[in-house]
């Protein structure tokens, strides 16, 4: 394999794309991470993990220095699938630049930021040495965009039993909204999804009275918690917002009532709940119903936030150098693996332009990638001033 220039984040993200890595699959990704911080004097760790019914996923973790400050970045190789082939103008996995832009898919979320990253580090240590005053770490995984269990979570736990620990961690998910570096993520909302099975009785529409309608109950229950608002916000989070994903009663025929229900929700909280308590709150709801209910809940990831502080300034301040535009500091969006992060340092998302996340023709401006990698670099030079 051909080592992929360790300056230009663009020729990085080209070489990124060109291996098809839909989680779990590495595809020769990690190996292009590797191939550039190897000569700069990382010491590079893959890490395999693996857990019973869950796909054995390959990860890499790198440092550079011993000492602090201690930052890290961290980032996932991994993509989702690129959908009907035909569908997209070039090869997904072609890595093309067309009219200035870097087509493939994850140019933006998230190859090109993880290029964008490994370029600016190359030119920091180039220009400032090894000993540069502190540690560069880069945790990567290929596990972000499935069960997130074999990835972030077990390489925290590998750290720890290393007793390393950052300072600090960059992660460069697509958090900007319409120019890079607009919008900086400080925390993320809560999810918690929720499955919710009634049971009835089944009978003939004509006679109601001999069966009990599952429907009915369902969408009594449902209208329960739609019509009670759960908060106005608060100081960093929108207000919670609770939607409901799929209604089932498996029912073809008009004269039947249907025997059993089934709803899914997915509700997005802030940091005026836990995913425990609107677990009680939904029960609640149930109890008040009546009837015979079985309810299924996963907590996806609670609710967090880095307050607004040093770390925060640095990553905003580098923003606004390259930029000339302050940042917003927001905690919109979906979940991330900050939400595991969160738990042994101050995390702040800072990344490319998130509009064709998960489409056909994902693509990233190169000069958003540049940009970014001035970002980055400037990030760089302030954590080890």
């Amino acid at each position: 394999m051909t080592e992929a220039p360790t300056t230009d984040p663009v020729a990085l993200a080209q070489a990124l794309i060109r291996c098809p890595s839909v989680t779990p699959e590495d595809a020769g990704a990690l190996a292009v991470v590797e191939h550039a911080l190897a000569p700069l004097g990382f010491d590079c760790h893959r890490l395999r993990f693996a857990e019973d019914g869950f796909p054995s996923i390959d990860n890499l973790y790198a440092r550079l220095g011993e000492g602090g400050p201690f930052l890290c970045y961290a980032g996932h190789t991994d993509v989702v699938p690129p959908g009907p082939l035909d569908a997209w103008s070039v090869d997904p996995f072609g890595g093309v630049i067309v009219d200035d832009l870097l087509v493939g898919r994850g140019a933006c979320d998230m190859k090109g930021s993880i290029a964008a990253f490994l370029a600016a580090t190359a030119r920091f240590v180039g220009r400032r040495g090894p000993g540069f005053g502190g540690s560069i770490g880069l945790l990567i995984t290929g596990d972000e965009e499935a069960d997130a269990v074999n990835g972030t979570v077990k390489m925290l736990d590998w750290l720890r039993d290393r007793d390393e620990r950052p300072d600090f961690c960059l992660l460069g998910e697509p958090t900007s909204s319409k120019t890079v570096g607009d919008t900086l993520k400080i925390g993320r909302r809560g999810s918690v999804t929720l499955d919710l099975k009634v049971q009835g009785v089944q009978g003939h529409t004509a006679y109601p009275h001999k069966a009990d309608n599952a429907a009915n109950r369902l969408v009594g229950i449902l209208n329960a918690l739609l019509t009670e608002p759960l908060d106005q916000g608060s100081q960093h989070f929108d207000p919670t917002n609770l939607e409901v994903t799929s209604i089932d009663v498996g029912n073809p025929a008009a004269n039947i009532i249907p025997a059993s229900a089934h709803a899914r929700i997915n509700i997005r909280f802030n940091d005026w709940h836990t995913g425990e308590s609107l677990e009680d709150w939904v029960r609640e709801k149930i109890d008040q119903a009546g009837g015979r209910c079985e309810l299924t809940v996963r907590v996806g990831g609670e609710s967090f936030v880095t307050p607004p502080g040093a770390f925060t300034d640095v990553v905003a301040q580098a923003v606004a150098r390259v930029t000339g535009k302050a940042p917003k500091l927001s905690t919109s969006g979906g979940t991330s693996d900050a939400r595991f992060i969160k738990n042994i340092c101050p995390v702040v998302e800072c990344g490319l332009v998130n509009r064709t996340i998960h489409q056909v023709d994902e693509e990233a401006p190169v000069a958003d990638i540049l940009a970014l990698t001035e970002i980055y670099e400037a990030v760089l030079d302030a954590v080890f001033d």
